[in-house]
């Protein structure tokens, strides 16, 4: 059965647009933010992705004649909505951050305004990718600044197969040198990679044959793996011994080793002498065995011997979720964009209400980041001088001056087209790791990084607490009138 992606929507979506057609809303134009409260993985930044997926699914939006009957056969929503599925399709507008931008907790990644219907069907899809493509970009890129060198992609079978396409051209969007998915290397180009499994060297009588007979089959890709018995006393001996007995003889070039398990540190430092005093300088050693970003720094001060490495579960199925949300923070009411808030005893909840835009400001000296602000999007950014106010403690104000200023969302849809200029995956990969190079040391950290400030314009400020002010009074007045339950 061929998937329909849009049916993968959650069905309050659907319940709600059922429920905004009766009462008359069904024109309404609403606006929604996507956003995240905090960074995965302890991390100080979140890397930007997704949006490429999002563009696919939005142009392909419609429901199939089975999907109707489907929705019709539950009996719970009116023929004026299934008639209005059969001709849906996107007439609003997005405005997005693009993939390989270092993001920040409570800005809007993603914002949608649309009728409140197509806005609200939006929701599923929209979430899904960006918090599976960025949690899995991220992962990637901590495991590349860390590494400093080649890193391969190979958790494909620590995921389902869409996501495991997926997470190769994510990982690689943040950096990584190559995947060992094919699909994702057919479909995205992007490089693939990989040598043997412990199975290929226990299917034969011993270690040494083979070695000889995966080189013979592969004579440009001869990267051993070493730790199926004893990576010392076998695995490299008889690595080099394929290397004198057949491949130099051969003309052929030995490319290296790879070591799966052990002490890490230890066994490459004396694999790289056994190879160097066997003559192969040349010979490259690659590390793997559930790594991780901090076991990575580890193996970099301990003075591991290592050329490249490969990676699976930490970048395509980190152990944390990005938590990305889809709140609906504005409707338009005879042409006045009038503010929603969303107000939770749990403060980080509370939301940033209004037609926002966010601005990033860089230091013309240095070119480093400053800073975000979120702003209203009546507001204009002066270019010579502006005060940044910390939401969370606002006597905290700093002024900056001698700064360039970039608005971050762009244009996606525009009364629904696509009007963005979609970058292959090569330069939005290119563009990250400059946009990463614009991030203080101290923001990319493993450990307690510094915190990279998102602060507010006074204006939204006083906006979002003159909401909460108003929506407290209300539920204070009502519980007068009606005598509290609780």
């Amino acid at each position: 059965m061929k998937m329909n992606e849009i049916m993968s929507t959650d069905r309050y979506e659907f319940t709600m647009g059922n429920g905004y057609l009766e009462e008359g809303m069904k024109n309404e134009i609403a606006y929604f933010d996507v956003f995240f409260r905090r960074n995965p993985l302890k991390n100080g930044y979140t890397i930007m992705a997704g949006l490429d997926q999002i563009i696919g699914d939005v142009e392909n939006m419609h429901f199939e004649e089975e999907d109707i009957e489907y929705f019709k056969a539950q009996g719970i929503y009116t023929a004026e909505f299934l008639e209005y599925l059969k001709n849906f399709k996107f007439t609003g507008d997005i405005y997005a951050i693009p993939d390989g931008t270092p993001v920040f907790p409570n800005e809007p990644t993603i914002t949608v305004r649309a009728n409140l219907i197509e806005a609200q069907i939006l929701e599923t899809l929209l979430l899904s990718h960006f918090n599976s493509a960025s949690l899995v970009a991220t992962a990637a890129k901590r495991v590349v600044l860390e590494a400093g060198k080649p890193v391969m992609e190979f958790g494909s079978r620590r995921t389902h197969t869409k996501a495991a396409i997926d997470a190769g051209k994510n990982a690689y969007l943040a950096g990584c040198s190559g995947t060992s998915n094919e699909a994702t290397g057919r479909y995205y180009g992007v490089p693939t990679l990989g040598t043997m499994a412990h199975s290929w060297i226990t299917a034969f009588d011993n270690e040494y044959e083979a070695f000889l007979k995966y080189a013979k089959h592969n004579p440009e890709n001869t990267v051993f793996l070493v730790d199926t018995y004893d990576v010392l006393r076998s695995g490299i001996p008889n690595a080099i011994k394929v290397a004198n007995e057949y491949l130099r003889p051969n003309g052929l070039p030995f490319k290296g080793i790879r070591i799966d398990s052990g002490d890490l540190a230890y066994l490459s430092k004396e694999a790289r002498k056994m190879l160097d005093e066997a003559g192969y300088q040349e010979a490259k050693i690659c590390l793997s065995n559930g790594l991780t970003a901090e076991t990575i720094r580890d193996l970099n001060i301990q003075g591991a011997k290592v050329d490249s490495y490969g990676i699976g579960d930490n970048i395509a199925a980190p152990l944390d979720r990005l938590g990305g949300v889809y709140k609906l923070v504005a409707l338009e009411e005879m042409g006045n964009i009038v503010p929603k808030i969303k107000v939770s005893a749990d403060e980080i909840k509370t939301i940033n209400p209004g037609y926002k835009k966010v601005y990033r400001f860089y230091d013309k000296k240095t070119g480093y980041a400053l800073g975000d602000v979120v702003a209203l999007a009546s507001e204009r950014i002066p270019k010579d001088k502006f005060t940044l106010v910390d939401p969370t403690d606002t006597w905290k104000r700093t002024t900056i001056t001698n700064y360039e200023v970039r608005e971050l969302q762009v244009p996606i849809y525009q009364n629904g087209i696509l009007v963005y200029q979609e970058p292959t995956l090569k330069e939005s990969r290119e563009y990250c790791t400059t946009q990463m190079d614009t991030l203080y040391e101290e923001v990319k950290r493993l450990e307690k990084p510094h915190q990279y400030y998102v602060d507010l314009t006074t204006e939204l400020l006083k906006l979002k607490r003159e909401l909460i002010a108003s929506t407290t009074e209300s539920v204070t007045t009502k519980e007068k009138s009606i005598g509290r339950l609780w």
